[in-house]
């Protein structure tokens, strides 16, 4: 009996011992401490308990909705969650041009051009967003068709928040060398520093607060959603950015579910010329962390935006909702309120008062 219970003591240290090790891999970043975690603890939503709160309140889930139901959901699935064939793509022109543009490469990930500086935004370009490469949802057939290497030297490489679909460890290991400056959400920084990025290469905002790079100005604003690549969440800033150049005005959401905070910014910083929004990866089940298509097109009124790019579908199945449903309801609604969307094909540039694309091109495949 001694022996059986020394091998369980056994097995239970080793299995201890190696979750610290495997959590304490790089990919899952580092915790602030120091300067960072005393201008954290400084924000008003700070809580005693060492993370951070969105401005309304906002569970992960309704009272209404067990975990065990939102693992039963996802367990049952959706035959067509993913695409049965290729998504259409364009190869990305990287050229230098005076004008503002736009290119979108499925999810959360696109290439800014404005006033000629180069920005790429939330760059995820391995194969899942996950800590580990054999684990989690496969991009969609046919995303994979541009690669870190394809880039030109970057001015600024933009993180909203550090959930692994927005940040990839294996892109910024990739990107590191040949990116000028990273801006981010406050607490992201100690991510990038464990990475290797240099301090003096990272600026890291919270809300409300401004930085100028390459003439370019962001504005770290308010979203409602969460952070963590780890057990413990909120430890970081989520956030959205508003971008200003010389001539056109960028809404920049990350992730966010509806609230209040839209109209303010809207009102605050608006109009824009484009607003970059979340359309996908939504359910009932945890409908206050992200927005279902129909709000996606109210935020974009709400921010007083001239034109609407919804974004954060197109690449991964991070919902139990068809792979193609956030781009019907979105483009339904839109329709519906008469308000003006651009879809490009993935690779596919957005040229601003020139070429906003609008082909429903998800319509198409299958056929």
């Amino acid at each position: 009996m001694k022996k059986f219970m020394y091998s369980i003591l056994v097995i239970i240290v080793v299995l201890a011992l190696a979750t610290v090790w495997v959590l304490n891999l790089p990919v899952f970043g580092s915790v602030s401490e120091g300067t960072r975690l005393e201008k954290l603890k400084k924000l008003s939503n700070f809580k005693a308990d060492g993370t951070l709160e969105n401005l309304s309140p906002t569970p992960m889930k309704p009272d209404s909705v067990s975990y065990w139901d939102m693992l039963v959901g996802m367990m049952k699935g959706n035959d067509n969650s993913s695409p049965k064939e290729n998504l259409p793509h364009i190869k990305p022109d990287f050229t230098t041009s005076t004008k503002t543009k736009l290119i979108w490469f499925g999810h959360s990930s696109y290439y800014l051009q404005i006033d000629g500086v180069k920005v790429l935004v939330d760059p995820v370009f391995s194969e899942r967003p996950s800590p580990f490469s054999f684990i989690g949802t496969r991009n969609f057939k046919g995303t994979d068709f541009v690669k870190v290497e394809d880039f030109p030297y970057l001015d600024i490489v933009l993180i909203t928040h550090d959930h692994y679909d927005h940040l990839d460890y294996q892109s910024i290991l990739k990107l590191k060398s040949k990116t000028k400056l990273f801006i981010t959400s406050l607490g992201v920084g100690a991510h990038l520093e464990r990475w290797g990025v240099p301090a003096d290469k990272i600026v890291e905002l919270a809300w409300d607060e401004n930085v100028t790079a390459n003439g370019l100005k962001f504005i770290a604003t308010p979203a409602r959603h969460f952070t963590g690549r780890g057990f413990k969440r909120n430890q970081t800033l989520w956030s959205a950015f508003v971008l200003q150049g010389a001539n056109h005005k960028l809404y920049l959401g990350g992730d966010s579910g509806y609230d209040t905070h839209f109209k303010k910014v809207g009102e605050q910083y608006g109009p824009f010329n484009l607003v970059i929004l979340e359309c996908g990866q939504y359910n009932a089940y945890w409908p206050l962390i992200h927005m279902f298509p129909e709000q996606t097109v109210q935020a974009a009124k709400d921010l007083n935006a001239k034109v609407l790019l919804p974004v954060h579908w197109g690449k991964f199945a991070l919902a139990m909702h068809s792979w193609d449903d956030p781009a019907i309801r979105v483009a339904k609604q839109a329709k519906a309120d008469n308000f003006k969307i651009t879809t490009p094909l993935l690779g596919e540039s957005v040229v601003l008062d020139e070429h906003y694309p609008s082909k429903e091109w998800w319509l198409d495949l299958g056929k």
